[in-house]
């Protein structure tokens, strides 16, 4: 996703429910990685980024085992801009799973603005290679 935050507070959720979701904000020349899980809300990463458009992306690996199921995701984060990629935190997914929060409808991903205008220019899913039938 292309972001050009601007003076705003903006970013990318991936959300289970308004009390268990991740989220890679950017506001004030610093991209950050915040986990909501319950009562508690955490900057898990943190680092800063020119003013101006950055690139925000989040990375959801399933592990993968021999025999049924799989084991626990990781959801993962990044940022780009101009001079660098940088991954910023690997985070637990069992947090966003109604496993563990309840629910019924699973994670949702998400552009978001919380404070001011933000510029969004394209966001774009690439479903994982194992996601797909031959």
């Amino acid at each position: 996703m292309l972001l050009d935050p601007g003076p705003a507070r903006a970013g990318l959720s991936v959300r289970l429910d308004e009390a268990h979701h991740y989220d890679l904000e950017v506001s004030g020349g610093v991209a950050a990685v915040f986990a909501r899980i319950g009562p508690l809300r955490r900057c898990i990463a943190h680092h800063p980024v020119p003013a101006g458009r950055v690139t925000l992306a989040v990375d959801i690996r399933a592990t993968r085992h021999p025999g049924p199921g799989s084991g626990p995701d990781t959801v993962a984060f990044s940022v780009e801009t101009s001079e660098a990629i940088v991954r910023l935190a690997e985070l637990d997914g069992r947090y966003l799973s109604t496993e563990v929060a309840t629910g019924f409808t699973g994670r949702v991903l998400g552009m978001y603005v919380t404070d001011g205008s933000a510029a969004f220019d394209w966001f774009d899913y690439e479903p994982a290679s194992w996601c797909t039938t031959p």
